[in-house]
């Protein structure tokens, strides 16, 4: 039995927490976890009921939470506390289930960490608002005040596999913050990262109440998570097929989608290009590039194309990578063996309709090695749709306006980053790229934890993430008057 194997049941991880309760370790209906590396099996999950999911969603509705602000930033500092604790424990964790590179996983824990703070922070701000009514010529001394509310019904969360603790961080934390109840479906693939998450919360003194956590097969269980009564918001982050189906499923429910990207790094003819090239095997590799936001597609200026390419290569050629747990690699796999195929279809697809491979395209079991090509063209579908993996395609334009063009040109409309020094560059770029994020001489995916974050077009509906803006969202908003001499 394998190090983490035991530390999964040591900590009983193999069973779903249900108002806190855990529920249906031993049994027959399990999911099975696999390594991506060794492939071997880390232990089960149980594959919940639709009856389950019911009783979860039942007990979270019946619960009134009445955490004082002080007490819930409480709860989140000593979670937050908790988790630096035990870093190596959930990078280790991480590392098992989701094939990622220790020293991705390590960031990680740090993000939620992060978060956690920044939650706390948030729970303090007085959230309401002030309105004078005296203001217009039939006004009235009187003034009109905001506060904002727990939803009345529960919140339903899914979560995937890629940063499989952070994602759920970023869902859990928030509902914390705003005194709401929330029922956890975690990525059947990376069950134990959120299952652990759950535990040092309620170690923390989160009452179990406010949060359960389900495992299962989304086949059985999803239509149950979109439109048990209880559901008062769905929040999803996933892909755009699923995003989708949850919104003709949701009915007259609030719906937060952060989907998918097609993220572009557009490298102008001014730019710095061993500050872009850094950018682009780093935006490109980390997190085995299963980031909505990783870097998908590489602009650049056809006058330092040659040079940016070499670079790349270089770069690419150097990024060690291998066994996860090895703390000496910069990349572990993908999530599994189907998803390296599927970036290896891709890349042998574009090659075959003329694009240059320069390195990488090797592939065992879920490893894939970062990859890169040239003479990539835009209608090419390794570019035209999300490629989930870490894969370089480098395409050449002519001029700003084609650059800007061709951002826009995919469904897509997540993030972008930007390298040039040139201000009249910069302003096209921030006013015209159809994304939700705009990030100059940066990987299209930096962000804070606390700033908004999220998309537009098929990356979402605008709502946005982060955790400012999902307590905003996980809230509701009344109006009080009172008169004001």
């Amino acid at each position: 039995m394998s190090q983490v194997s035991q530390f999964i049941l040591d900590h009983q991880l193999n069973a779903m927490r249900i108002g806190g309760r855990k529920v249906g370790a031993a049994r027959e209906r399990h999911i099975q976890v696999f390594n991506p590396f060794t492939e071997q099996l880390l232990g089960t999950v149980p594959k919940a009921t639709v009856e389950e999911v019911r009783q979860a969603f039942e007990i979270g509705h019946a619960y009134k939470p009445k955490l004082t602000r002080f007490e819930r930033a409480d709860i989140l500092n000593k979670a937050a506390a908790l988790v630096r604790e035990h870093l190596n424990d959930i990078a280790q964790l991480i590392t098992a289930e989701a094939g990622l590179c220790l020293k991705d996983s390590i960031y990680e824990a740090g993000r939620v960490s992060d978060v956690l703070l920044f939650g706390a922070q948030e729970v303090l701000k007085d959230d309401g608002q002030i309105f004078s009514c005296d203001l217009t010529h039939h006004g009235k001394q009187r003034r009109v005040y905001t506060q904002r509310s727990p939803l009345l019904g529960v919140i339903s969360a899914i979560t995937p596999f890629n940063h499989p603790m952070n994602q759920v961080a970023h869902k859990v934390i928030p509902s914390v913050a705003t005194n709401n109840r929330m029922v956890l479906k975690p990525s059947e693939k990376v069950p134990y990262s959120a299952i652990y998450f759950a535990d040092l919360l309620y170690q923390a003194g989160l009452p179990p109440e406010m949060l359960s956590v389900v495992t299962g097969d989304p086949a059985e269980i999803a239509d149950e998570l979109l439109t048990h009564p209880a559901v008062d918001l769905i929040t999803f982050t996933g892909g755009v097929a699923i995003g989708k189906y949850i919104a003709s499923k949701a009915g007259y429910r609030r719906i937060v989608l952060e989907l998918g990207g097609n993220d572009p790094l557009i490298v102008m003819e001014d730019a710095d290009l061993q500050e872009a090239s850094n950018l682009a095997v780093q935006g490109s590799y980390k997190n085995s590039g299963q980031r909505c936001t990783a870097v998908k597609r590489m602009l650049v200026h056809e006058a330092v194309a040659e040079e940016f390419t070499d670079l790349v290569v270089s770069k690419t050629k150097a990024w060690t990578y291998g066994d996860p747990a090895n703390p000496d690699n910069l990349m572990g796999t993908v999530i599994d063996e189907a998803a390296a195929k599927f970036c290896e279809s891709r890349v042998n697809e574009a090659v075959a309709q003329g694009a240059r491979l320069w390195v990488g395209n090797q592939r065992r079991g879920a490893l894939y090695a970062p990859t890169v090509l040239d003479q990539v063209r835009p209608e090419m579908s390794l570019v035209r749709e999300e490629t989930f993996g870490p894969v370089s395609p480098i395409i050449r334009f002519a001029n700003i306006d084609q650059a800007i063009q061709m951002a826009n040109g995919t469904a897509y409309g997540l993030s972008s980053g930007v390298c040039t020094n040139r201000m009249d560059y910069i302003v096209r770029f921030v006013n015209e790229l159809q994304m939700g994020s705009v990030n100059v001489r940066e990987v299209p995916g930096y962000r804070l934890e606390l700033t908004p974050f999220g998309g537009i077009k098929d990356s979402g509906l605008g709502y946005k993430e982060g955790v400012q803006e999902a307590m905003k969202s996980f809230t509701n908003i009344k109006t009080y008057s009172l008169p004001w001499a």
